[in-house]
């Protein structure tokens, strides 16, 4: 397994990052404590969940599934980096929602005795709260790590002009601010390379994309499909866009094909190659769909093979980040180079890695 530190911080995670949003629900708990075993053996040391995961089968179902497993012992929760996240609503009532202090102090105390640990690694922010301001919300994560219930905070489905917002209420207060930024990020969905990984990567954030096979449809769902395997999802949203990207994906799976690369792991090892990207998030159903994922550790896409997944699933715009990937297209110019002093790749560099 490889590491790397998360963000700016010392903290060392894993290049993938186990995402537990099916356990309790779609993987039974039995499965998902022996799927987190499999983790740790594989040297998987990043978690993450969230307080609204699970909840069709009990409030904070997926979070009390992993906290039965911490309670087995064996060291199992020291050797976890743990994220969990906190916003959605996880109960009636006008204050169960959101970030406020109140919310974010009750939802925290209410995860860690679920999670049945003392502390959570990066307490991550599920959505932005456009009703809360920042430094009311600073304030309560500042307390919770005074009392050592939380070690980082993190975002997830923030713009990149949020994040620049956050980290400047943080500097005010004198807080250490965001460390990481989960983002939808995929070779399908490549808008956060517009704003969001640019911004993260200046403010020195890790990146951690979720959903990276997009729901499945990276995984080869042509090919099982031809073989009569059941479709991993029926959302309408994924069915239109598989018919929508019906093409796309067929050449996509026969580019996988040629290379005798599983299309699952041509995902991963594209996203690994990222400029920025710190730790995919899987969610892997079963054991052996992990061990698929880490597969991709071990993948190294050569320059052919990256121009041909640009051609097939193209950037937006002339790609990079904004304003160049579009203010190129309309005869305005070049990109602007990056700033100086950031460790932010050129624009060019985030359409061809």
């Amino acid at each position: 397994m490889e590491y790397t530190h998360l963000g700016h911080t010392g903290l060392s995670v894993s290049r993938l990052g186990l995402g537990t949003m099916n356990f309790g629900s779609h993987t039974t708990e039995s499965d998902s404590h022996v799927m987190m075993d499999r983790a740790l053996g594989l040297g998987l040391n990043f978690f993450d969940t969230a307080d609204i995961y699970g909840r069709k089968a009990a409030p904070g179902g997926t979070e009390a599934v992993i906290g039965r497993w911490f309670a087995r012992g064996g060291g199992r929760r020291d050797k976890v980096v743990l994220a969990t996240k906190v916003y959605g609503r996880t109960a009636e009532g006008p204050n169960n929602k959101g970030l406020s202090a109140r919310r974010l102090i009750q939802a925290c105390d209410a995860s860690l005795k679920r999670l049945r640990t003392d502390w959570i690694d990066v307490y991550q922010m599920h959505h932005v709260d456009r009703s809360t301001p920042w430094e009311e919300i600073w304030e309560a994560i500042g307390t919770l790590v005074a009392q050592g219930k939380v070690r980082y905070a993190g975002s997830c489905n923030f713009a990149g002009w949020h994040l620049v917002s956050a980290q400047a209420a943080a500097e005010n207060r004198h807080h250490y601010g965001l460390v990481s930024e989960q983002c939808h990020y995929n070779l399908l969905a490549r808008d956060a390379e517009l704003d969001v990984i640019p911004a993260a990567t200046e403010l020195g954030l890790g990146v951690l994309p979720w959903s990276p096979l997009h729901g499945g449809l990276l995984s080869g769902v042509l090919g099982r499909g031809a073989a009569g395997s059941a479709v991993r999802s029926t959302s309408a949203r994924v069915s239109g866009e598989l018919a929508r990207r019906r093409r796309a994906l067929a050449g996509y799976e026969a580019l996988c094909a040629e290379r005798g690369v599983h299309p699952a792991v041509m995902a991963l090892a594209w996203l690994l190659g990222r400029p920025g990207v710190t730790a995919p998030l899987v969610g892997p159903r079963t054991a052996e769909q992990l061990d698929l994922s880490v597969g991709a550790l071990a993948v190294t896409l050569d320059g052919e093979t990256l121009a041909r997944l640009d051609a097939l699933f193209p950037p937006v715009g002339s790609g990079g980040p904004a304003p160049g990937a579009w203010l190129d297209r309309s005869g305005y110019g070049e990109p602007p180079p990056a700033c100086s002093g950031s460790s932010a790749a050129a624009p060019h560099e985030y359409a061809r890695s």
